[in-house]
C-alpha cells in the first residue's frame, strides 16, 4: 500500500464516508487541531520519567481525542458519527474533573496570572492547554454551522483546564515555583 494517493493534489479530502472537501474546510481545520494536540501529548509523554504517573491518564486522552477526530472526520448524513464518541460520556469526563481536583490538592493557591514555563515539562503541558483552547474556539465555530455532541464541547473545556494544572503539577514535583505576572 502507497502512502500517497495524489487524490489530495487539488486540494480537497474525503471525510469518513467519502464526501469531498476542502482541505481549509472548518471540520478538517478541527480534527487538522485535535492531531496537533495529540502529538504534542506524545511529546510530552515522550519528555516524562517512562514511570510516570501521569502518562496513563495522558493515553487516556489522546485515545479520547482520537475518537473526537473520527467523529469530526465522518460525515454524518452518511455513516452514525456517534458511534465514535461512546467513550467520551459522563463518567469520562467526571474522570477529567477528578484528575484536575487531584493534581491540585497540593498546589499553592493562585492570586494572579502565571507565565507558561518552568521546566521543560511543565512548558509542554502548557503548550498542550493553548493548544486544546484553540482546538476547543475550532471545535465552538464548527458547531455553529454542524452541531457538535455536546459531550465533545464539555471534554474540550475540560481539556485546558486539566493541561494547566498538569503545568503547575509537574513544576511543582521539581520544585519549580509558579512564575506570577505582575
Amino acid at each position: 500500500m502507497k502512502i500517497y494517493t495524489k487524490k489530495g493534489d487539488s486540494g480537497l479530502t474525503d471525510l469518513i464516508g467519502g464526501t469531498r472537501v476542502e482541505k481549509c474546510d472548518p471540520r478538517i481545520d478541527a480534527y487538522g487541531t485535535i492531531d496537533e494536540l495529540n502529538s504534542f501529548i506524545g511529546l510530552l509523554v515522550s519528555k516524562l520519567h517512562n514511570k510516570s504517573e501521569h502518562i496513563p491518564f495522558l493515553y487516556n486522552i489522546q485515545k479520547g481525542l482520537f475518537d473526537i477526530g473520527a467523529y469530526l472526520a465522518t460525515d454524518s448524513k452518511k455513516i452514525d458519527a456517534e458511534k465514535f464518541i461512546e467513550k467520551i460520556d459522563d463518567d469520562f469526563i467526571q474522570s477529567i474533573e477528578n484528575e484536575i481536583d487531584r493534581l491540585n490538592v497540593d498546589l499553592p493557591k493562585l492570586k494572579n496570572f502565571i507565565l507558561p514555563g518552568g521546566t521543560e515539562v511543565g512548558a509542554m503541558a502548557h503548550i498542550c492547554r493553548t493548544i486544546s483552547r484553540r482546538t476547543e474556539r475550532k471545535i465552538l465555530f464548527l458547531n455553529k454551522k454542524n452541531k457538535i455532541n455536546k459531550k465533545i464541547l464539555i471534554f474540550s473545556n475540560r481539556l485546558s483546564d486539566y493541561f494547566f494544572v498538569l503545568a503547575r503539577k509537574l513544576n511543582f514535583e521539581k520544585n519549580i515555583e509558579d512564575f506570577f505576572y505582575k
